[in-house]
């Protein structure tokens, strides 16, 4: 059984303040997002001083090794039970609250991991939370972004929204020891190619609980559009995709309009990724491991595996990808691991340059 351990740290240095006793640990990981934590303290032990939202973080400590980390946004104090119960969001929840308010504003046409070098390097040095971006590795796609300094660009939606599209990629955040003393986490952003690791095969009933599978058709595409900004003239530039359908199915168009782009070229990958999540109906299998089948390691988000259930109406025998992984930890230590699934043909695109 893994032993766990959680971390009070500074928000801004990754500073370890001391390690919180802990009533059970809830964190989750959710791909190209923040994911979020919560942890009941003792009230009697919680330090007031040094402890209050915004300031502090929470990193989760697996076997030794920082498995999640992030600000602590909320706590609620119960005093009739004595727990202060604190509520953290991964580190991207921190970009969500900056902004590319730079004098003159922003304008880049570059590679794709130069811009998001770029915007975090922004953050980092105006009173940032020192994101490391070494790993940030150039990928020959060259995308454009301009922003004036009053749309002051929220850099997470930014972030977001240049991952989600064709020729798009995924991105996550790993917390890391930055001294042998162990006295401060830091954390770095990963980029990644989609569907570039994979999964075991998890069959219903043999080594993974299916608890249940959500189907949506919403988003269906017959023919998906992307427009853009008005240029003045009452004109929005746009691109759009094809989707070969089934004859029975009816014509159905997805239509989103993108306020800050302002050319056919801009708009392309994104109609690319409207177009691929409308190909089919989406299945969403939620998945329940077994004890002793799960490890970060053999389940890392973004992975794409197999997945086998026979049951009545579900039946599956198809590729699916982690989107988020739920941890639950109890006051005895048991982990209990889940997995919250998407169909692989939503991360398939035309793959656009």
């Amino acid at each position: 059984m893994p032993e766990f351990e959680v971390l009070q740290v500074e928000t801004k240095t990754g500073n370890v303040v001391n390690a919180l006793p802990v009533t059970g640990i809830n964190y989750t990981e959710t791909l190209n997002s923040a994911g979020s934590c919560t942890v009941g303290v003792p009230m009697d032990v919680a330090d007031p001083e040094t402890l209050e939202p915004g300031r502090s973080g929470l990193v989760v400590v697996r076997d030794d090794v920082p498995v999640w980390g992030g600000p602590v946004w909320t706590a609620s104090a119960d005093l009739a039970t004595g727990v202060l119960t604190l509520n953290a969001a991964g580190w991207h929840s921190y970009y969500a609250a900056r902004y590319l308010n730079m004098g003159g504003g922003y304008k880049g046409s570059k590679d794709q991991a130069q811009l998001l070098r770029e915007w975090y390097a922004y953050a980092n040095n105006n009173g940032g939370i020192g994101t490391d971006t070494s790993g940030l590795v150039n990928t020959g796609r060259v995308r454009s972004r301009t922003w004036a300094f009053s749309e002051a660009k929220n850099i997470g939606e930014a972030i977001n929204e240049l991952a989600d599209e064709d020729g798009g990629f995924d991105f996550r955040y790993e917390c890391f020891w930055s001294s042998t003393a162990h006295a401060r986490v830091r954390h770095r952003v990963v980029k990644s190619e989609r569907l570039s690791a994979s999964f075991p095969t998890l069959t219903h009933g043999v080594d993974a609980d299916v608890t249940a599978v959500a189907y949506d058709g919403s988003r269906l595409a017959t023919r998906a559009y992307a427009f853009g900004a008005d240029l003045g003239t009452g004109v929005k530039p746009y691109a759009s995709l094809l989707n070969a359908m089934p004859a029975d199915l009816p014509v159905m168009h997805q239509v989103v309009t993108y306020a800050d782009l302002r050319s056919t070229a801009e708009l392309i990958p994104k109609a690319g990724a409207l177009g691929a999540v409308g190909r089919q109906v989406i299945a969403i299998p939620s998945v329940g491991l077994y004890p002793g089948v799960y490890s970060p390691e053999t389940y890392p988000l973004g992975a794409y595996g197999t997945v086998n259930v026979d049951s009545g109406y579900v039946q599956l025998l198809e590729e699916f990808v982690i989107s988020e992984r739920q941890i639950a930890v109890d006051v005895n230590g048991t982990e209990t691991a889940s997995l919250s699934l998407a169909s692989k043909e939503v991360f398939v695109s035309g793959d656009s340059g």
